[in-house]
């Protein structure tokens, strides 16, 4: 049974998709161990609660720096002895000592087609104004494993969307979870957790 600690910042979107779909079966072999949110106020935290899965706050705030708010994220995912780092909506930037620790075990979702609209500008709405400002006529979502980079490790599953004249940030943010998003995350998690995955020269290889 893959462990997994599940990263949120916000309304925890991902993390229903994730939590619906260990529960209808679309995710096999898999089960949330922690959720944790480095906002308190944080509507996935409530998700959490009411999926009676363990959560907890760990706001940069409550720490003297960053290094030691990093100490105690890194003690809290080793604690759920997780192993599967799921970043699900998750606007903190992971730093080098828990990526080194989870190497190849933590993985995010990208609302856009990695390599286009991605890196330390684009994220929530920045990424969908970027593809309406540049007129593209097709966007869509990535889970990547995370590495040292922004948004430059290995490319797992993509799903594309298609982008409407008349769409504005809001809208196509929307329509980009709901086609992508939703549906990609659960289905890289239960490849994962069903031992499909493999990395190997800097790219992810996925059994057929």
């Amino acid at each position: 049974m893959l462990k997994l600690a599940v990263l949120v910042s916000g309304g925890g979107t991902n993390l229903q998709s994730i939590i619906d779909s260990i529960a209808d079966g679309r995710i096999t072999n898999a089960e949330i161990k922690v959720v944790i949110s480095n906002n308190k106020n944080a509507y996935a935290l409530e998700r959490a609660a009411k999926a009676e899965i363990p959560a907890k706050a760990l706001s940069p705030k409550d720490f003297t720096d960053r290094e030691a708010f990093n100490d105690a994220l890194l003690q809290a995912l080793i604690d759920s002895e997780a192993d599967l780092v799921v970043l699900a909506g998750c606007l903190v930037v992971i730093p080098p000592k828990i990526v080194e620790h989870f190497k190849n075990r933590i993985i995010n979702i990208h609302p856009s087609l990695i390599p286009s609209f991605c890196g330390k500008d684009y994220y929530g709405l920045k990424v969908h104004e970027g593809v309406l400002n540049r007129g593209v006529k097709v966007t869509g979502a990535t889970v990547h494993f995370v590495d040292d980079g922004t948004d430059t490790g290995p490319i797992i599953l993509q799903k594309a969307v298609e982008v409407h004249q008349d769409d504005t940030p809001k809208s196509l943010q929307l329509r980009v979870m709901e086609e992508a998003e939703w549906v990609i995350m659960p289905r890289a998690i239960d490849l994962i957790a069903n031992g499909k995955v493999k990395v190997e020269g800097g790219k992810a290889l996925i059994e057929q």
